[in-house]
């Protein structure tokens, strides 16, 4: 995701590039940090089969995330070029918004070369590189999704004069990051933040506290996220195909003209609980775990 502060633990020494990039130096990573994710590894193993997209678990072996420690980019992103022409490059944590639309346009996914420490097993604040790699890069490997990430970062450069980056944020928010696609058997995962942490990938599914709603590009933009807790809604798509093309059929600039007379550029009209007469309802949730307070409830 774009901007905000760069992590005080990140790996890098040196000054990153006009592009934020800097080297992985994963010569440097610890036996430790190896360790690290081949913990979180085998934890998202346990809970992901059944519950991931296909396209997710394809993923995973077509790059052979699960070999044994930190992925190395440069040998990852080799075999990833082959299949869809998009790499990996190290950032030391979240970067400007125009830096990061330039990167997903051009094909190049920005991934944080920094890694949680063991007490972050669980919740960790900015995304580290277990959640870019393992949570994105594996659907990276499906064309049609691939295709749809490099357009959201040729629409965001378009758009970063408009004054609805907020607006689009939610649109990454509840697709690549928390969006449930669904299949033949189901309700499947596909969003990173979901796929990097077992318990939202059990409660995004299982749990009868969040809505589940059908995807609807203007809806998604209306709409406000928890970025502290688990989500309260949780939108669908069809198949990656749809996704992609009912995003370029979308008319950004008469959306981003209406949101001003709304008065809602640059902020949300619905909240993350909302469930409109407009909706195709899935399911509408208890919102038990977020009235409770979440994660922040009193144990």
């Amino acid at each position: 995701m774009p901007t905000g502060e760069s992590p005080a633990f990140h790996r890098a020494s040196q000054a990153p590039a006009d592009d934020y990039t800097i080297p992985q130096d994963w010569e440097s990573y610890t036996a430790e940090e190896h360790g690290t994710w081949d913990t979180l590894y085998k934890r998202l193993m346990k809970v992901l089969p059944g519950r991931a997209d296909q396209a997710f678990i394809d993923g995973l072996k077509a790059l052979d995330l699960g070999r044994g420690g930190i992925p190395h980019f440069e040998r990852m992103s080799d075999e990833l070029e082959t299949l869809t022409g998009w790499r990996v490059v190290a950032v030391p944590g979240l970067v400007p918004d125009e830096v990061f639309f330039d990167h997903l346009a051009n094909r190049r996914f920005p991934a944080g070369n920094f890694i949680r420490k063991p007490d972050q097993l669980d919740y960790i604040q900015e995304p580290d590189v277990f959640h870019d790699v393992f949570g994105h890069v594996p659907m990276l490997t499906n064309p049609v999704f691939a295709d749809y990430i490099q357009a959201y970062g040729q629409g965001g450069l378009k758009s970063l004069n408009s004054g609805c980056l907020k607006n689009l944020a939610a649109l990454y928010w509840y697709t690549v990051e928390f969006g449930l696609i669904e299949g033949e058997d189901g309700l499947r995962i596909y969003g990173a933040g979901i796929v990097s942490s077992p318990a939202e990938s059990v409660f995004s599914l299982e749990d009868p506290s969040p809505n589940r709603l059908g995807f609807d590009v203007p809806r998604l933009m209306r709409t406000d996220y928890r970025i502290d807790d688990f989500q309260q809604t949780y939108f669908v798509i069809k198949s990656y195909e749809d996704l992609l093309e009912r995003t370029q059929r979308t008319e950004f600039s008469p959306l981003y003209d209406k949101l001003h007379e709304e008065g809602c550029a640059g902020s949300y009209r619905h909240t993350p609980a909302d469930v409109l007469e407009s909706d195709k309802v899935y399911t509408s949730g208890t919102q038990a775990y977020a009235d409770k307070g979440g994660r922040f409830a009193e144990k």
